[in-house]
């Protein structure tokens, strides 16, 4: 009963800090979304390099928050587009400083510290683009439905998943997940459907219906492909959680495991069906 009250007061507080950022203004955004970027590639770093090539973790961190600041700026400030590139400079910093390293016994996971930049920086940076419009307006409406969109096909998959997968029907993943059942799949399928009709309804989700159904099915699809290359990596490193920050949840990685592919993969929809 204490761990659940515990979980539950936890994930009250992390949903008010997560909705407060996306709708309070640009400020709050770019402060939390930073943050949460910046724990993110940490948790990662650690779980995958632990404590070796501290100075080299901290040269990816600072190339991935570098990374978020210059589109935080190039999306809502009028930064010039072209100059994003100089959040090239820390990466090419990171490659020299690995011929200088003194021990090269575990070099293998240097290729870690590239992997936290393409995983978790690139597409978190990529959240700009849907919280800013095309004249530099904030809006986290958008960026809000997705969330919701994901955390109700969370709580579907979970639902369904406990109350009839584990009895019935086929795993979805055993090798990397054993908890995950198709059962869990399609009611996480479709709570996510029926999320995002009622946002659409409530006048939150303004695109048409159509698109607000097709970005239910791919937020779901590719969250749930998130989930698994997350629990993917801490299988391979035999951790439980990322981290602690959220106490009863884990970490932050564990919370935005979904969204770092399925909001990136609603982005390019809307853009390539020209409604962003």
């Amino acid at each position: 009963m204490n761990n659940f009250l515990k979980r539950t007061l936890s994930g009250i507080a992390f949903g008010a800090v997560m909705i407060a950022a996306l709708l309070i203004d640009r400020y709050v955004f770019g402060a939390v979304m930073l943050f949460a970027l910046i724990v993110m590639m940490s948790e990662f770093l650690k779980m995958t390099c632990g404590r070796d090539y501290r100075f080299s973790q901290a040269l990816s961190v600072l190339a991935g928050a570098v990374l978020f600041v210059l589109t935080y700026l190039y999306k809502g400030f009028n930064f010039p587009g072209r100059l994003v590139v100089l959040a090239f400079i820390p990466v090419f910093v990171l490659m020299i400083n690995s011929l200088y390293l003194k021990d090269k016994s575990r070099f293998s996971k240097f290729a870690c510290l590239y992997a936290a930049l393409v995983y978790i920086a690139v597409p978190w940076s990529l959240l700009n683009f849907a919280a800013f419009n095309a004249a530099g307006e904030f809006n986290g409406i958008m960026l809000l439905c997705f969330f919701c969109i994901i955390w109700g096909s969370d709580v579907g998959a979970y639902l369904f998943g406990m109350s009839l997968g584990q009895k019935y029907g086929k795993k979805l993943f055993p090798s990397i997940s054993p908890k995950k059942s198709w059962i869990g799949f399609w009611g996480g399928l479709l709570t996510a459907v029926l999320v995002a009709v009622a946002l659409h309804y409530a006048g939150l989700f303004t695109f048409k219906l159509v698109h607000c159904i097709a970005m239910a099915i791919l937020l779901n699809v590719t969250g749930v492909y998130g989930d698994l290359i997350e629990s993917q990596w801490k299988r391979h490193y035999e951790v439980k959680d990322s981290g602690n920050i959220i106490p009863g949840h884990g970490g932050l990685l564990d919370r935005f495991d979904s969204a770092l592919i399925a909001i990136p993969i609603g982005i390019i929809y809307l853009v390539v069906m020209n409604v962003l």
